[in-house]
């Protein structure tokens, strides 16, 4: 039987890309702009605690289980920026161009060895919106950032985050190899062992 979950997110990458990973577990996910659900302000500190905020606004104004992702980069040699303001260090939430641009400018002095950086992605599951113990799961993604864009797959930094193994940025992957390798994929491998002890 087909489980529907509403993904707290409007972001059109995120629900392509966790639908593709849960839609061979037979779990529907629904984007919450479905639902016509409005954005709720993201007052956490943490990814934790905003993915959290999500999930739970989600689950109230749907009354389905939800799933919320509050991911983003953080680049040591910005001690860890842009961190959980990833989406919007440019200002104006979600430009992805605006982002990139912005980032290149504060890695311009970067040495070559200090240009480290990892996506961190939390995905929280809440069974309703007063779940008292929602299920928190956390996937890291080590790479580096490159000086000019490359690859035009994926969305976000993707292309300008550098995947060493693989010799590209993670905006030149197939989609299938980014989903076995990303900070969204790890974290969603532990979600889904979860969902097996979850009624």
């Amino acid at each position: 039987m087909k489980q529907s979950l509403v993904l707290a997110t409007g972001n059109p990458g995120k629900v392509n890309e966790l639908s593709e990973l849960l839609a061979e577990h037979h779990i529907e996910v629904l984007p919450q702009s479905d639902f016509d659900v409005p954005d709720v302000p993201e007052t956490g500190t943490t990814f934790v605690e905003n993915a959290i905020i999500k999930a739970r606004h989600a689950a109230k104004c749907t009354g389905l289980p939800a799933i919320a992702d509050d991911s983003g980069l953080e680049v040591d040699f910005l001690k860890g920026q842009p961190g959980i303001y990833s989406a919007r260090y440019a200002g104006e939430a979600g430009n992805d161009a605006a982002n990139n641009e912005k980032l290149m400018q504060a890695m311009e002095i970067a040495p070559e060895n200090q240009r480290s950086a990892r996506f961190q992605c939390v995905l929280v599951y809440m069974r309703h919106a007063d779940d008292p113990t929602p299920v928190i799961c956390q996937g890291t993604w080590e790479g580096s950032i490159v000086t000019e864009p490359q690859g035009d797959e994926g969305f976000g930094y993707d292309p300008l985050f550098w995947v060493d193994a693989h010799k590209c940025t993670s905006a030149e992957l197939p989609r299938a190899v980014k989903n076995q390798l990303s900070h969204r994929g790890k974290a969603l491998k532990q979600l889904l062992s979860h969902f097996k002890h979850l009624d």
